[in-house]
């Protein structure tokens, strides 16, 4: 949703929220307040509420449920208020996360919460290991909402890389406004600062980890860097720390004094003299020199003398009068 038009949504609703507390009774004014934590007063649980007012938790529930019954008259005639509301959540597929919710609507969220607990086509969802909490529109956004998570799941899943919100709507045939309201609430697929979405195990996605966070610098760069740089691109790490864990991890590969680049990338770990003898093997016939160092070069950052150099020892490389060089077999 455009930025202006969620700035121009947020509103206090104090004295809305006042007037509707004003038409019940003192004892149902009282709950309500203390349930959604209106008016200053806390927030707080049946149970606690009951044990103050010396009545049972179901007693309590009942209390709300009518207070609840008694506003409903005025959510028909409060138009101007629940339907920017309900246009909200039905612009996001039927569908949003609750912290976002607070964010966009109100200046309170113990307002919005209550606001739209008295729209009786809109229903709250608890926390779940694969939810965040969050709110819909009937249960059949529900569904919808899990069947949307779970189809997108098994499409990233089955690419194996982190997509953009616009091939993931191509893929699903979803809206990119629903889509992205969808899979806000979903704690298995997350977005990382790029905006593509993937698996929160992904560490191009979730990173924790020193060398996880070095994995992105270099993703990002898309060229080698010293571990010094890539220090220098992670708060608060330590060039030794990113040193150590770079020169551990198989993603990696030392392609110069302190220069690191992606396995991915094509490059290769070993001396010199192994790239060029790989080469040579892959080729399956001798090389001229200059061949030989422009491959070396595509996966070694090195010098054009400590290629020559390399070629020049005679323990491992032949050179034949055509100035070709070949691996020495014996």
């Amino acid at each position: 949703m455009p930025e202006y038009i969620i700035s121009n949504m947020k509103k206090d609703y104090s004295k809305t929220i006042s007037e509707f507390l004003k038409q019940l009774p003192e004892k149902q004014r009282e709950i309500i307040s203390h349930r959604f934590g209106l008016g200053g007063a806390q927030r707080e649980t049946l149970e606690a509420i009951g044990k103050k007012l010396g009545i049972t938790r179901e007693r309590v529930r009942q209390i709300e449920a009518d207070a609840f019954l008694k506003l409903q008259p005025e959510v028909k005639k409060q138009k101007d208020i629940f339907r920017p509301i309900e246009n909200y959540l039905n612009k996001a597929g039927g569908v949003k996360k609750e912290e976002v919710i607070f964010e966009d609507l109100s200046t309170d969220k113990s307002h919005i919460f209550f606001l739209l607990s008295l729209l009786r086509d809109v229903k709250r969802f608890g926390e779940t290991e694969e939810f965040h909490p969050f709110w819909a529109i009937g249960k059949e956004s529900f569904s919808f909402a899990k069947k949307v998570v779970s189809d997108v799941y098994d499409n990233i899943k089955k690419g194996q890389k982190p997509l953009k919100l616009s091939d993931i709507s191509k893929a699903v045939s979803v809206s990119q406004n629903t889509l992205e309201s969808v899979l806000e609430i979903s704690k298995n697929i997350l977005k990382n600062p790029e905006g593509f979405y993937g698996l929160k195990e992904w560490p191009e996605i979730n990173p924790r980890r020193i060398k996880d966070k070095a994995y992105i610098v270099l993703k990002k760069s898309q060229k080698p860097l010293h571990f010094k740089e890539v220090a220098g691109l992670i708060p608060a790490a330590l060039p030794q720390t990113v040193h150590n864990e770079l020169i551990k991890d198989v993603r990696f590969v030392l392609v110069g004094r302190g220069i690191y680049a992606l396995n991915e990338w094509g490059y290769e770990k070993g001396f010199v003299k192994d790239v060029i003898r790989d080469i040579l093997k892959q080729n399956k016939k001798p090389l001229a020199k200059e061949e030989i160092i422009k491959q070396v070069q595509q996966k070694r950052i090195v010098k054009e003398n400590t290629i020559l150099l390399n070629l020049s020892n005679r323990k491992y490389f032949l050179r034949d009068s055509g100035g070709y060089y070949d691996i020495r077999t014996s």
